[in-house]
């Protein structure tokens, strides 16, 4: 998986050095899957799309940078005011609203 990842980012095989950032991302993809559907493991149908949200997470999440993940939230003229947000939570909904479709195929009763 994590091969396919590199490929679809553009990152070239032999570098290593982002290979803790894509293992991240397939990882907190893995987990999103696994917590949405109450499965324990991935199952084949599912592997693209995982491999799909890892690379939006990758992408979007701006992983490996100090300033990741903020926003301007609010900004005021008056004595000039600027206050970011994080958009984690945000980008997190957003994407499993985007798989969801593929992920209710899957997708398992609490017991």
């Amino acid at each position: 998986m994590k091969e396919r990842l590199k490929q679809l980012l553009g990152i070239d095989r032999k570098d290593i050095s982002k290979d803790v950032l894509i293992e991240f991302a397939l990882e907190d993809a893995k987990t999103i899957i696994l917590n949405y559907c109450n499965l324990a493991s991935v199952p084949d149908g599912l592997r693209t799309t995982w491999l799909k949200m890892a690379n939006d997470l990758y992408r979007n999440e701006n992983l490996g940078n100090e300033e990741s993940g903020k926003y301007v939230s609010n900004i005021s003229e008056g004595d000039s005011s600027v206050s970011f947000k994080s958009n984690y939570s945000d980008f997190k909904d957003s994407l499993l609203k985007d798989y969801i479709s593929q992920l209710n195929r899957y997708r398992r009763l609490k017991k």
